[in-house]
Order: structure tokens, then C-alpha cells, then sequence
């Protein structure tokens, strides 16, 4: 494949070509992560929350950019959460969701995710306790109608953008539940570690002394797969997802210790694809030591099938400045990847298709 490391830096340090790309400033969306996730959370400590405390069982209701705020939030207070959180990404709800000790939270960005909508009649449908969250749309007409707490944040750019909003507004939910202790501390050092790391990530920081540049440089021409453990689990989730989206390219995740179990065996055929993928491993010291030494492990025995890896580490002391650091590292790595394939990062065109075919279904 014709790739001349010469022409790809040149382009990632062509700022001019990136203005014609992006055509909707999703650098300017990414450059503003930290100061949207510290602004939804203080949202949330203000919105109204008439909600009994009398819970069981959380279920987060969402797709997409709605979904995986809901994953990171599950990861970050898995450890002392007192009560399950669950992200549903279907219609309807589990069988277990009913009544008043379940609390069912419908997060959709635009208002009209039809799964989301489907669990947010049932929430009701089943005397669930239910929380309302989107910009508008018809999620914010029900929720009117039926006399149900309403959390709407002003946000007009794609989903995938929001992910500040749909894991602060929800960190504080849960805060104010009194399910969880307070995060204010654990976010404040996120949102520090986060603005640290963006000195070496923006654009005009050049090719040479940034990371988020020359790996996506790794990945042009790349099957990209990432993999990781524990909390930062979610976060490989969401590297796939901002790859597939903002680069237009196939990523896949892989969670370990599973993948362990099944996927290092698949690393012998074809011969002529593993050498052309590029496997990802997201690891941070907060992680507990046993999945640590397996992501090494992996990455070692993946090397030896002649795989190209690399590792991404977490910054920061805290849990929830690993996990967001390394999320924060892999959008700016997505966005460089699709300036380095010529492409918008922000149309979706096969997905707002595929949408408008199942309305017509």
C-alpha cells in the first residue's frame, strides 16, 4: 500500500487541510471534552431528582454516544456502586426491571432513539421508577406527558460528541441517589490530567511531538483491534466506535481476561490479515495486577505471531483520571486518523441511511 511517511506528516501538520475536512468542527468538540464533562456534572447536581432511594437495580437505556457514557459510568463505580448498573441496548427491558426498587434511566441524545423510547414505555408500563435524559425530541415529550424527571442539556453537534454529558449528568444521578460516595475529588483530578494531556494532543502541536498523531499513523491501512480489562473496558469500546465513525474505518474490541480465552487462539490464520492488523492494548495502574500482567502476556504472545501492537497508558492517580485520559488520547487519535484518510469526521451517511431505511420497515 502506497504510504510515504513524508506525504502523512505533512498532512497532519496541514491545519489548513483540516479546516477543509472538518466541515462541522468536531476537533473543536473534542478540544472541549474536559470542560463539557465538568460542566454535566455540575448540571446534574442542580436538575430536579423527585426519585425514591428505596433501589435495587439501575438500567441505563441508551445506543451509541448515550450507551457508552452509561459503560464508563458502570466501570468507574463498579468497586463500590450499592446497587448493579446495567446498560440496556435493545427495546423493552429485562424481565427484572419492574416495579419501584428498579430505576430506569431513557438517555437518548436526539429524543427519538426508537430503542430507548421502547424502555422508556416499559419503565412506565412496569411501575419503574424512570429518569429522562435527551435534548428534546419525543423522549422529552413523554417524559412531559407522563409527569416523569426530565434532564435536557443543550447540545447540538453528533451523539458521539455528548459523552461528557451522558456520563457526567449520570455520575451525579447516581451521586445523589445515594448509591455512590462523592466523585467531586476523584473528577476534579480527571478534568486536570485531561487539560495536561491535551497540551501535547491539539492540532498545532506538530507530528513529531504528538502521540495521538503518530499513532494514528500506525493505524493507516490497519485492521484495529483494542483491547483491554477492568475499568478501561468501556474505553476500547469507544475507541472502536469513534474509529468506525470519525475515520470511516473497521475497528473491533476485545475485553480481557476473556479474550484470553478464546480470541489469542485465533491468531494463526489467515496469516496474510494478522499481518495486516494493528492490536491496541489500553492499560492504567489502577487496574487490578492480574489483568495488568495479562494485557503484557497478550501482547507479548500476539508479537510473537508477528502482530503489531502497541500499549496506551491511563495518566493520572485516580480511576477516573486513567479512564478519561485514555479515552480523551484515543478521540484525538481518531480524529488524526480520518485526516489522514481525506475524510470528514463528522457525516455519518451509511448510518443516517440505514436509519431512515428501518423507519420506512
Amino acid at each position: 500500500m502506497y504510504h510515504p511517511l513524508e506525504e502523512f506528516i505533512m498532512n497532519l501538520d496541514d491545519l489548513a487541510l483540516f479546516r477543509s475536512l472538518d466541515s462541522q468542527d468536531m476537533i473543536g468538540q473534542i478540544d472541549h471534552l474536559p470542560d463539557q464533562l465538568a460542566a454535566a456534572y455540575q448540571m446534574g447536581l442542580q436538575m430536579p431528582l423527585p426519585l425514591q432511594r428505596n433501589l435495587r437495580y439501575v438500567v441505563v437505556s441508551g445506543m451509541g454516544g448515550s450507551a457508552i457514557g452509561a459503560d464508563l459510568v458502570s466501570a468507574a463505580v463498579a468497586g463500590q456502586c450499592k446497587v448493579p448498573v446495567m446498560v440496556h441496548r435493545d427495546y423493552g427491558l429485562p424481565a427484572f426491571a419492574r416495579g419501584s426498587e428498579t430505576c430506569v434511566v431513557a438517555s437518548s441524545h436526539s429524543g427519538n432513539t426508537e430503542e430507548t423510547l421502547s424502555s422508556f414505555e416499559a419503565g412506565l408500563a412496569r411501575g419503574c421508577q424512570v429518569l429522562a435524559i435527551c435534548t428534546g425530541g419525543k423522549l422529552a415529550e413523554e417524559a412531559r406527558k407522563n409527569h416523569v424527571p426530565l434532564w435536557t442539556f443543550d447540545h447540538h453537534h453528533a451523539p458521539r460528541t455528548a459523552v461528557g454529558y451522558s456520563f457526567g449528568l449520570l455520575l451525579a444521578a447516581l451521586f445523589r441517589l445515594g448509591l455512590i460516595e462523592d466523585p467531586a475529588r476523584d473528577l476534579d483530578e480527571a478534568l486536570h490530567a485531561m487539560r495536561n494531556l491535551q497540551t501535547n494532543l491539539r492540532p498545532d502541536v506538530p507530528t513529531v511531538h504528538n502521540p495521538a498523531k503518530r499513532m494514528a499513523g500506525q493505524l493507516v491501512g490497519r485492521w484495529v483491534t483494542v483491547l483491554s480489562a477492568d475499568f478501561l473496558a468501556p474505553v476500547a469500546r469507544r475507541w472502536k466506535g469513534q474509529i468506525n465513525e470519525l475515520a470511516k474505518a473497521w475497528a473491533q474490541f476485545e475485553y480481557l481476561p476473556e479474550a484470553d480465552h478464546n480470541t489469542l487462539a485465533g491468531t494463526e490464520n489467515p496469516p496474510e490479515m494478522l499481518r495486516m492488523m494493528m492490536a491496541l492494548f489500553l492499560r492504567a495502574p489502577a487496574m487490578q495486577p492480574r489483568n495488568l500482567a495479562r494485557l503484557e502476556l497478550t501482547r507479548q504472545m500476539f508479537l510473537e505471531q508477528g502482530i503489531n501492537t502497541d500499549f496506551i497508558e491511563g495518566r493520572g492517580s485516580g480511576l477516573l483520571a486513567q479512564m478519561w485520559t485514555t479515552l480523551l488520547f484515543g478521540d484525538y487519535t481518531a480524529y488524526y486518523l480520518s485526516m489522514a484518510y481525506g475524510i470528514d469526521p463528522t457525516p455519518i451517511d451509511l448510518l443516517d441511511a440505514f436509519k431512515a431505511e428501518m423507519a420506512r420497515v
